[in-house]
């Protein structure tokens, strides 16, 4: 089975930092770009980072500076480290990717919870 799974979410202070993690598994080809997207209660979900398999990578200006996306190939993996976190960076926080294995295909995450506390 083809999935993306998250981790590294939780709980952390104001200011603090948090790096999360998604893993692509099951039998996968290869995979295109990858990306974060997260949604806040009562709010749409919204677009944070996008990285190429080449390592391009494009930001929402508004988290430009404090969130950093990264992936390694080698394990299927992508992560963002975010720094200087605000409480209204609570959210639930969702990979994103384009998996190619007969075809390609977007995937998502089931999403891990992002609290920062003020």
């Amino acid at each position: 089975q083809v999935q993306l799974v998250e981790s590294g979410g939780g709980l952390v202070q104001a200011g603090g930092s948090l790096r999360l993690s998604c893993a692509a598994s099951g039998s996968i080809f290869g995979i295109n770009a990858m990306g974060w997207y997260r949604q806040a209660p009562g709010k749409q979900r919204e677009f944070i980072a996008r990285i190429t398999s080449g390592g391009n990578t494009d930001y929402a200006d508004s988290l430009k500076g404090r969130f950093t996306i990264s992936r390694d190939n080698a394990k299927n993996t992508v992560y963002l480290q975010m720094n200087s976190l605000k409480p209204e960076d609570t959210a639930v926080y969702y990979c994103n990717a384009f998996l190619v294995t007969n075809t390609v295909r977007n995937y998502w995450g089931q999403g891990t919870q992002v609290t920062v506390s003020s």
